[in-house]
């Protein structure tokens, strides 16, 4: 995504192995990156989700975009350009955190798809398992929730690049998860990304839950 601008740096190993961490945690690292809309609910999804896992006895963290854009991308705006610079400084935290052992959950609009595409591969080449969720819901529905009235600021004209009215949303065309926020429940869709967690390895069923029963999820 960006070249190497410095020179003579070399990567310094530890004695700790990524596996060493993982067992610590008896979980494996991974990146729950969710794209959609502003409105369309990520972060509302991101938050159940996070204290579903915690009930589950989990280690996960949210990397919001607001909360970002309050810290580490303090310095971006919302040109392509910045956005693409803020995707790419949250794939590289989030590879971070999965190499650390964590599950991040990464709830940010990223409109375009060479950025999705850019985190996706980062993680695919240092062998850290990545799943995109597409928070689909349609613009009309998004701008009826409007939460932080962003979407009236828009059409005012108060605020510009704004995704979906002055600037394109790419939609993911195959991603690992598919919810449709306007036909959903917020229980049905952490219930989804549950089983998908489990069936493809990254969670598993031992040591769950905090109360002591399997796959007794609480949402």
């Amino acid at each position: 995504m960006v070249d190497q601008k410095a020179t003579n740096v070399v990567w310094h190993d530890g004695e700790v192995s990524r596996q060493d961490r993982y067992q610590i945690l008896r979980q494996t690292g991974a990146t729950i990156w969710f794209t959609g809309l502003s409105g369309s609910g990520k972060s509302t999804i991101a938050v159940a989700l996070e204290k579903a896992l915690y009930d589950l006895g989990k280690l996960s963290y949210r990397l919001d975009g607001d909360n970002v854009r309050l810290g580490i991308n303090k310095n971006l705006g919302f040109s392509e350009e910045d956005r693409s610079e803020n995707i790419r400084r949250i794939g590289e935290i989030a590879k971070l955190f999965g190499d650390a052992g964590t599950l991040s959950l990464s709830s940010f609009i990223s409109p375009y798809t060479k950025d999705r595409d850019g985190v996706r591969e980062l993680h695919d080449a240092a062998d850290l398992r990545f799943v995109e969720v597409f928070v689909d819901c349609s613009l009309e529905v998004a701008e009826a929730r409007d939460p932080k009235g962003l979407y009236k600021k828009a059409r005012a004209g108060e605020i510009k690049n704004f995704t979906g009215i002055d600037d394109p949303y790419e939609a993911p065309v195959r991603p690992e998860i598919h919810l449709h926020t306007d036909q959903m429940t917020l229980e049905e869709e952490v219930r989804i990304i549950i089983d998908y967690l489990v069936a493809n390895g990254i969670i598993k069923t031992e040591f769950m839950t905090r109360t002591g029963e399997a796959n007794q999820v609480a949402v």
